[in-house]
């Protein structure tokens, strides 16, 4: 097809303006050579105060780190790309610059930080819980090594907060797939699920819960010594939960008592209990 001459025109104009922007673009770029390392993270700041994409401050970090390796401000920096890339919903990234951070300044004062967010990553990413449990004890895992490496810091105290809702959840694991079998009236496998909250998360709050259900799937079998002992640790402990309300009445209604029973697995649980060694 023919280009008149206005065409043409048009077309050279386009073309110079695209060839000025991409040499504007690479000076762009190349311009932060100019600037102090000082000036770059600055502006790696405002990128994050100002609300625009935490990618973009990314950026100014990582140059501040490419252009001055051997810096303060490259320290600094790096530990603002861990946290601008936990922001920015990078995790994994997140934990590798943290982790860098943590190998390359094992005793800077921003180590403790560095250490809280990699935990922070993989707690963050808890958000049902539906969700494979892999991540949650990844999370108690990373938590714990924040407790215990520092603590004195000021993440110590939010790391056990966290530690302790994370550790709910694995519970809350073991609750709705327990629910799932007694529901199904696989009475044994719904104990195994129960069981595990008893012994090995009792201080969740799961544990009235579990409890409870222990009554009815123990009913369920016919093995009622074991679903009064199960009720008395419930009575013992939950007097006022509407849990024990509802093993009270199952018992009641086959002229059953909450009452320590036989040599079970849970008469032991009773006994640590009487001793204050359980709860």
């Amino acid at each position: 097809m023919a280009v008149g001459k206005s065409g043409a025109k048009w077309l050279g104009i386009a073309l110079v303006l695209s060839i000025l922007s991409a040499c504007g673009a690479r000076t762009q770029e190349r311009s932060l050579d100019s600037y102090t390392a000082e000036e770059i993270y600055k502006q790696g700041e405002l990128e994050l105060e100002t609300g625009r994409k935490p990618e973009d401050a990314i950026r100014y970090f990582q140059e501040v780190e490419r252009l001055y390796p051997y810096s303060e401000w490259a320290k600094r920096s790096l530990i603002m790309q861990a946290f601008s890339q936990h922001k920015a919903k990078e995790y994994e990234e997140a934990r590798s610059t943290a982790q860098r951070f943590l190998d390359t300044y094992p005793g800077d004062d921003d180590a403790p930080y560095a250490s809280y967010l990699m935990a922070l990553s993989y707690y963050d990413q808890i958000d049902e819980v539906g969700r494979d449990q892999g991540l949650t004890f990844q999370a108690l895992q990373a938590m714990r090594g924040v407790i215990e490496q520092y603590p004195d810091s000021d993440y110590a105290r939010s790391a056990m907060l966290k530690f302790e809702l994370a550790f709910d959840h694995l519970a809350g694991k073991e609750m709705e797939i327990g629910r799932y079998y007694l529901k199904r009236r696989n009475y044994a496998a719904a104990i195994n699920r129960f069981r595990t909250v008893v012994q090995d998360f009792q201080t969740t709050t799961h544990t009235a819960e579990a409890l409870h259900r222990l009554v009815e799937a123990y009913l369920g079998l016919g093995l009622n010594a074991e679903a009064q002992t199960a009720a008395a640790i419930l009575g013992y402990n939950y007097q006022s939960s509407p849990f024990y309300d509802d093993s009270f009445r199952l018992l009641k209604g086959r002229g059953l008592a909450p009452e320590a029973q036989g040599d079970s697995w849970l008469s032991q649980v009773y006994r640590q209990m009487i001793r204050g060694e359980w709860l």
